[in-house]
């Protein structure tokens, strides 16, 4: 046991760096061989009854609940399952809470959750663990059976093993027609990480408007370089010679659209199914992959291909036994003695955003405003909300004062720069010796852009310009858009909101929704 793996959560794909989804795939490849050859596989299993493998299902599911549930016999150790029925979730208590208490029940734990509730797993991996350091319990693993819209990271290792296998092992490139429900689709977007198994990607994404890619997700995919190509049918794809060899399906997700979706559903599944006409025009080897189940009634890979050479499903379906049970070896601590390569690393959120602007050698008296009394000694907070509209300013003012808790004799107002004329807001603060770093950070996530003076007789001694944070958190007044995320307040979780930024915003730390900087404060 204690494997480098031990512990590990598996919240979402890029949990695991690519070296190790390497080590987890060659290691299945290991682990199938030796099952289906019939051979002992002892040297593969945890077999330890003190570790508790808990199967926590609050969303339907047949065949990921199963694959993992035998996978997880496989290893020998206790396995439990709580389904959507359960009582303790029937009864409204937290998730949080019941486990909480089912860590102390065991001497190590394994929790694999299926929830509509997206970012679950990154929560828990944070609350619980601190919980288990302090109360000296070993560190539980959290693997996501699929959350909501976000992601589902064992089915795209079951997928990327799946495609390995019919590459024959070759890395060097995939071309990868992605076809249907790509908007719902969790396990459409899990492929903007996955996918970089291979070292160049080219992704023909094959679905109507209504049904495209979040652009969250193409956009990550560019940012990966891979190649994409857009087309809103199978027919409109045909029509062009350049055809992947690797088509993976998905089903209509008909309960999440809206009404006015619904009305186009019978157009919306003849796009993206396919019929035997279609089969002529496909290269030589090509695949078809679905994560299952299909729609019974009105299935994107009707029943006419399945005695085909094109089902890669079945055989894909069956990989989800395989992948699952090396991955709870791995988090169970009984493989990866012999990994090498590179892990994952936390990325160094820097306090880089604060900014000693020079003053220079002969430093100027404060300006006065009007109706503001110059500062002899105390702090000025300038070029607040520089260019917005003067009701948004008098609304920043407002909250930096209440998050900042700048309750002191001063001056506040809404003036044009004297050089450009741009609107802007000042505060002005006497007897205030400093800020300090900690209220200043929170000014740069308040009002990113503006400045504080630090005056003394009269004079600007020191200036700093405060700049976009790498993240946001610890305010009251921040929320995630997204209702069935995990840190919303609906969802009644012990979660406080927190947001990373990316690229020209910043997404939810844990369901990974985008907002730009305005979205994420509620006032």
């Amino acid at each position: 046991m204690n494997g480098p793996f031990q512990g590990r959560s598996v919240s979402v794909v890029c949990d695991l760096s690519l070296d190790e989804q390497w080590f987890l795939y060659t290691k299945t490849a290991e682990i199938k061989k030796t099952i289906l050859e019939g051979k002992d596989p002892s040297a593969f299993q945890i077999s330890d009854p003190n570790l508790s493998v808990y199967l926590i299902f609050l969303e339907d599911s047949t065949r990921t609940k199963e694959s993992f549930r035998n996978a997880a016999l496989f290893h020998r150790v206790t396995v439990n399952v709580f389904d959507a029925s359960s009582s303790s979730f029937n009864k409204q208590e937290s998730l949080s809470d019941t486990l909480k208490m089912l860590v102390g029940y065991g001497r190590r734990s394994i929790f694999i959750i299926r929830s509509t509730v997206e970012g679950v797993c990154r929560h828990l991996e944070n609350y619980i663990g601190a919980y288990c350091k302090k109360a000296g319990i070993p560190q539980p693993s959290f693997l996501n059976a699929g959350d909501g819209r976000h992601e589902h990271p064992s089915q795209e290792f079951l997928d990327e093993f799946s495609f390995l296998e019919q590459k024959k092992w070759n890395r060097n490139s995939i071309h990868i027609a992605l076809i249907g429900d790509l908007y719902f689709g969790r396990t459409v977007h899990s492929k903007a990480d996955g996918l970089q198994i291979f070292d160049s990607v080219q992704v023909d994404l094959i679905a109507p408007p209504e049904l495209a890619l979040p652009e969250f997700y193409a956009q990550k995919m560019k940012d990966h370089r891979f190649s994409l190509r857009f087309f809103s049918s199978i027919d409109a794809y045909l029509s062009q010679p350049d055809v992947a060899d690797v088509w993976y399906f998905t089903r209509l997700q008909i309960e999440r659209m809206g009404d006015e979706v619904l009305d186009k559903v019978e157009f919306l599944k003849a796009s993206v199914t396919v019929r035997p006409d279609h089969l002529p025009q496909l290269p030589p080897g090509t695949k078809f992959y679905h994560p299952l189940p299909q729609n019974r009634l009105a299935p994107t890979i009707p029943l006419f291909a399945e005695p085909l050479e094109v089902n890669g499903w079945d055989e894909q379906s069956r990989n989800g036994y395989f992948t699952r049970i090396t991955l709870i070896g791995m988090v169970g601590g009984v493989l990866g003695h012999e990994w090498k390569g590179l892990s994952v690393r936390e990325p160094e959120l820097l306090d880089n955003f604060i900014e000693e602007v020079p003053v220079s050698s002969a430093p100027r008296l404060v300006d006065p405003k009007t109706g503001i009394k110059p500062v002899d000694d105390g702090i000025v907070i300038d070029h607040i909300g520089l260019g917005r509209d003067i009701e948004q300013i008098w609304r920043l003012l407002d909250k930096i004062r209440r998050n900042l808790q700048l309750n002191y004799l001063s001056s506040q107002g809404v003036f044009a720069s004297k050089k450009s004329q741009v609107i802007k807001g000042l505060i002005s603060i006497p007897d205030i010796p400093e800020l300090g770093f900690k209220k200043l950070k929170k000014l740069a996530a308040l009002s990113p852009g503006c400045t504080l003076n630090i005056v003394q007789n009269k004079r600007v001694v020191h200036k700093y310009r405060v700049h976009m944070p790498p993240r946001i958190y610890n305010f009251a007044e921040i929320a995630c858009r997204n209702e069935n995320c995990i840190s919303h307040a609906r969802q009644h979780e012990p979660v406080e909101p927190e947001f990373i930024r990316s690229g020209g915003g910043f997404v939810c730390r844990y369901c990974e929704r985008p907002h730009s900087f305005d979205e994420i404060w509620t006032s």
